[in-house]
């Protein structure tokens, strides 16, 4: 294991909107963050009612399929940004549309166990990722979005979506 015992992001280090979910982030040690997250979700998603998957609180709500399935599209997505730049690739990346992925996914179609196999596969694949990514690795700059943004941000980002949406979940469906 190389070096996954990180500073904070800096605030230069992502556009300010992303402070939300990298401030939801505990301790400097992000693969233990990824794992302990992981152990959550799984707990959590395993305790979710059946009735309660495709529950919308409001009308134009997403579902907690839907939010588990945008929680894993945008892991999938913050991961890619994050191999694209600790490699050193400078080619500045286009940002994406939440609302158009949850549209097009089809998720009303999945089982809840589909989904939640789906984000542990994923979940998986991002800690052996950062797991053997250095400081020198973590501490590269690139773009997305139309800002500069670090591998260590994308690293916190990941970890700090997930937990604001089970927050939301929790909150808002279960309640």
């Amino acid at each position: 294991m190389t070096a996954t015992t990180l500073q904070r992001p800096a605030l230069h280090e992502s556009n300010e909107y992303f402070k939300l979910y990298i401030n939801k982030v505990a301790g400097n040690d992000i693969i233990a963050s990824l794992s302990k997250g992981q152990k959550m979700m799984e707990s959590f998603c395993r305790l979710i009612p059946s009735d309660k998957w495709d529950y919308r609180y409001a009308e134009d709500k997403w579902t907690i399929k839907e939010v588990v399935m945008h929680i894993i599209d945008t892991e999938r997505v913050m991961a890619y940004r994050a191999l694209r730049i600790a490699r050193g690739d400078q080619t500045p990346l286009p940002g994406f549309d939440q609302d158009d992925f949850i549209a097009t996914s089809k998720t009303y179609k999945r089982s809840p166990e589909s989904l939640l196999a789906e984000y542990m596969a994923v979940r998986s694949a991002t800690i052996s990722m950062f797991i053997h990514f250095d400081e020198e690795m973590f501490g590269r700059m690139g773009t997305a979005s139309g800002y500069p943004i670090s591998v260590r941000a994308l690293a916190y980002i990941i970890a700090g979506h997930e937990t604001h949406h089970l927050a939301i979940i929790k909150e808002r469906y279960l309640s």
